[in-house]
């Protein structure tokens, strides 16, 4: 079968059989069927990334491969654990079922904390709940200046995360630890010593798990989105405990689930610890980031 055969082929099925997901607004049959091809050629790449590239010609075998890669995409397996990468912040990055595949709501988080470390010199900067790493080493990547330090409960998104750091050559710059929170830095090194703390919570309301797309739910850890019975547990245990770590002036930037903003805007407003309040709204006009400046008195 020729080259353009088979592309029509297979991007008739996807166009009549694929279920993309709204937080995955990259993934469309096209880039999609780029991505795969990509892959099943042996040069894995994004869904973003395929699009830009040319696709090469693909012998029987790799036809073989292609078919099968679309089969478990339409079954629910994600397009970034069938290419082992996703795209974050114009970096191209390491994906898998180790960590919850990076989304472009998160951009808006990293793009806050970026143009805060931009407005400083030399910094240290946290990042708790890094999951596969992708804001800690997005601040690395812009940040000439950032020494990034980020954590995770899970010991297998850890090794994913410092995977990422090699991949993108920012091992020197951003050191990963295994741990629940913000433990891993609970010494005298970090204690009102950091620049700019952020995190990206696992914020979905327990009872609501089990309601998401199977695409998540079933492949993806749960770890990493289940935020309790009301789904900010974890996030309620960040606010009580960053301005330990962050210094006077120091900032706090974190992503919240849909509806969640105003309360925790209201509850920073009545802690005396932090001071000026921003948030970043996504084009709905609904707070996907908070940011809170740790008071100076």
């Amino acid at each position: 079968m020729s080259d353009s055969r088979l592309y029509q082929e297979c991007y008739t099925r996807l166009s009549a059989e694929l279920r993309t997901l709204p937080d995955h607004p990259e993934e469309t049959c096209a880039s999609t069927l780029r991505a795969l091809w990509q892959t099943a050629a042996g040069a894995p790449m994004s869904a973003e990334l395929a699009l830009t590239c040319a696709s090469p010609d693909l012998n029987s075998q790799q036809e073989g491969a292609l078919r099968d890669l679309i089969a478990r995409r339409l079954a629910g397996t994600p397009l970034a654990h069938l290419t082992s990468r996703q795209r974050f912040m114009a970096m191209e990055m390491l994906a898998g079922p180790e960590a919850l595949v990076p989304r472009k709501e998160t951009e808006l988080l990293a793009r806050a904390a970026i143009t805060l470390c931009t407005q400083s010199g030399e910094l240290n900067v946290l990042d708790v709940c890094t999951g596969s790493g992708n804001v800690a080493l997005a601040i690395a990547h812009h940040v000439a200046a950032a020494q990034v330090y980020a954590a995770d409960l899970s010991e297998t998104a850890v090794d994913l995360a410092r995977r990422n750091a090699a991949h993108l050559g920012l091992s020197a710059r951003a050191e990963f630890r295994a741990g629940d929170l913000l433990a891993p830095f609970d010494s005298a090194e970090f204690h009102g010593r950091v620049d700019v703390l952020t995190c990206n919570p696992p914020y979905i309301n327990s009872a609501k798990v089990s309601q998401m797309a199977p695409e998540i739910a079933v492949h993806e850890p749960h770890l990493a989105f289940d935020g309790g019975p009301f789904g900010i547990a974890i996030l309620m245990r960040l606010l009580d405990a960053a301005p330990r770590f962050v210094r006077p002036g120091g900032w706090l930037v974190f992503e919240v689930g849909l509806g969640q903003g105003p309360a925790l805007m209201k509850r920073l407003q009545n802690t005396p610890a932090f001071g000026a309040l921003r948030n970043v709204q996504d084009t709905a006009g609904a707070i996907r980031a908070i940011l809170a400046q740790r008071s100076l008195a």
